[in-house]
């Protein structure tokens, strides 16, 4: 490799709205970097994700197309 011409990887101490706080290396020039959404909240990770059916249109897609991906 070159030298010189790489980014310094520093360590960055990220902090999610929920309060959890964890500790990363990155490139960026900041020391500390604030975020929405983490593994702990993100309710994909946590478990509790819910498909939201507003007007039953889950179900108006399975009346219109259902009968195409069945064999």
């Amino acid at each position: 490799m070159k030298q010189g011409i790489h980014p310094e990887y520093t360590p960055l101490e990220v902090t999610c709205s929920c309060g959890n706080t964890f500790t990363t290396k990155s490139t960026m020039a900041k020391d500390k970097f604030h975020i929405e959404v983490c593994s702990n909240c993100h309710p994909f990770y946590t478990g509790k994700q819910k498909i939201v059916d507003s007007a039953g249109r889950v179900d108006k897609f399975q009346q219109k197309y259902g009968n195409m991906f069945k064999r």
